[in-house]
């Protein structure tokens, strides 16, 4: 990490790549210390944050919407397992355009996601709000959440808890007035309370990138994939669309599937990109 040191750049308050809209903040960082393309400051900003804990199937749509988003907003969000990181997978996988927010300096870059920053130092923007030999406290997320939610046009939040620090961020988009989106959840997923709860508050309920772009105003620039499947894989899709989630033995059941040829189906349609295991012989889209 040390050796990143000299690679960064400092943008003091009267800069103009310094991000407007922190510049009214009582408590503004008096500078900014950033690795990479520090141009990204200067574009439309969509704030995606999520869970530690997001489930699996939200992380693998987290990452085609972030992705898809990427196409017109840079998308903001912090450097934690789970759904930031899904965020940052799908960014980086689109246009390349993320910008990392840190809790502390960069010599407390977390180092389970060092790769990952690495990728983002290069194609994206890494930016941290103090300087280098800060450490992180207690209160440094919180500050960072506030400085996210203000950083994007909106906050998407993608998985969360009854308590979570995703909603610490929608909490403060919600108080400056901005939109907030999240992904519906079951009734009674535990990781998806905090996501459902924002939605009886009046979030969006989002689905996917045209979701999000309609309540920009912005024309879809999405290409929906030709994925081409078997007749069998198709029928066994099918099954799964409908039960949204469900065990190789219940899918192969519904569908008339022999279960051999169901498990073979399945990886069929993982390799494809339109289904996902979640563990324990479960399978969803």
């Amino acid at each position: 990490m040390l050796a990143y040191a000299d690679k960064i750049v400092t943008i003091p308050q009267n800069s103009p790549l310094y991000p407007k809209e922190w510049q009214s903040l009582l408590d503004a960082p008096k500078a900014l210390y950033a690795i990479g393309n520090t141009a990204l400051l200067q574009t439309r900003k969509l704030t995606v944050v999520g869970s530690r804990k997001t489930p699996a199937s939200a992380l693998k749509l987290t990452t085609q919407i972030a992705k898809e988003l990427s196409s017109v907003f840079t998308v903001v969000t912090g450097t934690a397992d789970g759904g930031d990181g899904a965020a940052i997978e799908g960014a980086l996988s689109g246009s390349g355009r993320v910008i990392c927010l840190l809790a502390g300096g960069f010599s407390a870059l977390p180092q389970g996601n060092f790769p990952l920053l690495e990728r983002v130092m290069k194609k994206g923007l890494v930016l941290s709000p103090h300087e280098y030999d800060v450490s992180v406290r207690a209160f440094s997320y919180e500050y960072r959440n506030r400085l996210l939610a203000l950083l994007g046009e909106g906050t998407f939040v993608v998985g969360a808890g009854e308590k979570s620090g995703a909603l610490i961020t929608a909490k403060y988009a919600e108080r400056e007035q901005k939109p907030v989106f999240a992904l519906p959840y079951t009734p009674g997923t535990f990781a998806g309370v905090g996501c459902n709860g924002l939605l009886k508050r009046g979030g969006v309920l989002t689905e996917n990138a045209e979701d999000i772009f309609r309540a920009f105003g912005v024309e879809s620039v999405r290409k929906t994939p030709v994925v081409a499947l078997s007749e069998d894989e198709a029928k066994l899709l099918d099954v799964l669309k409908e039960l949204s989630e469900a065990h190789v033995s219940e899918l192969a059941e519904k569908s008339g599937i022999p279960l051999f040829k169901a498990r073979a189906l399945l990886s069929a349609l993982e390799v494809k990109g339109v289904a996902i295991s979640i563990g324990g012989n479960r399978y969803s889209l």
